[in-house]
């Protein structure tokens, strides 16, 4: 079975663990998935890498990273051209236009 994976970036609010707000992302997407596809069982991997951001170099060198992404896969030629992407907003998209 092939898995998905995707890359965000959170904050997490006092009450809501890391790992329970992924497993409801997970949890609630898979589902969801299952259905219209008509599968069943897994979707996502079982673990999850997480990283604590340092400082603001930091966090702009995993936004950068994560914006990457998507042209590092082949997916795009240029990150603003992915339409789910924080660098693709920034670009004036028609849904930031909204």
């Amino acid at each position: 079975m092939r898995h998905a994976h995707v890359h965000v970036l959170i904050e997490t609010q006092p009450g809501y663990s890391l790992s329970d707000v992924v497993h409801s992302w997970k949890s609630y997407t898979a589902n969801a998935i299952n259905r219209l596809n008509g599968g069943e069982g897994a979707f996502w991997m079982p673990e999850y890498h997480d990283r604590y951001i340092r400082d603001d170099r930091h966090l702009k060198a995993v936004v950068e990273y994560i914006e990457n992404n998507p042209v590092t896969a082949g997916l795009v030629d240029k990150k603003q051209a992915w339409r789910y992407s924080s660098a693709y907003e920034r670009a004036g998209s028609p849904r930031s236009q909204e």
